[in-house]
């Protein structure tokens, strides 16, 4: 089911990707809304799952994860049956942070974390070498990331200056500039 989003939906959406931890009361105030409209919409918004989990950024160090990679992986083959395999195993394994499917060169990206790195070649070889569907690994260390919690909104009309319907602002101006 496709859910039509407003402007204050898309607003609720911005801040709870900031900040997950705030209150209804410090959302509605936020968008003008009353503390139970603005509660029935983020219930309306996990009903249709525009939102799902709410999750605590963790020090790696904190864990004992010292080291952390990104692991290239080939296949043999591209069946659906041994695609699917390479996948649901993968999601089950514990170093596994995120697990990305794609196309061109290699067939899974992964990022991965150990302890060090013994054990992060314990898993190449151990947990990712050995499956029969793999051909070919490529890992290379993490120096240093930074990630944008919040998505892009491309799905919001574009944002307008003066509030007047259809009129771009000065960034999308910009940005059409460049086009």
């Amino acid at each position: 089911m496709k859910t039509t989003l407003d402007r204050i939906d898309f607003e609720i959406i911005r801040l709870l990707q900031k900040d997950a931890r705030l209150s209804n009361k410090e959302i509605a105030a936020h968008v003008g809304l009353a503390q139970s409209s603005c509660l029935l919409r983020i219930q309306r918004l996990r009903d249709n799952r525009v939102l799902g989990g709410a999750h605590a950024d963790v020090s790696p160090d904190a864990l004992g994860i010292a080291l952390q990679a990104l692991v290239a992986v080939r296949l043999r083959q591209h069946s659906r049956q041994q695609v699917q395999a390479f996948w649901s195993h993968v999601n089950g394994l514990p170093e596994v942070l995120a697990a990305y499917h794609l196309t061109g060169a290699h067939d899974f990206l992964l990022h991965v974390a150990a302890r060090d790195a013994r054990h992060l070649r314990d898993f190449a070889m151990d947990d990712l070498a050995t499956r029969k569907e793999v051909e070919h690994l490529e890992t290379s260390l993490i120096v240093d990331f930074a990630r944008n919690p919040v998505f892009p909104n491309y799905a919001a009309p574009p944002e307008t200056s003066s509030g007047a319907q259809g009129e771009p602002s000065a960034t999308a101006r910009k940005r059409k500039g460049k086009q």
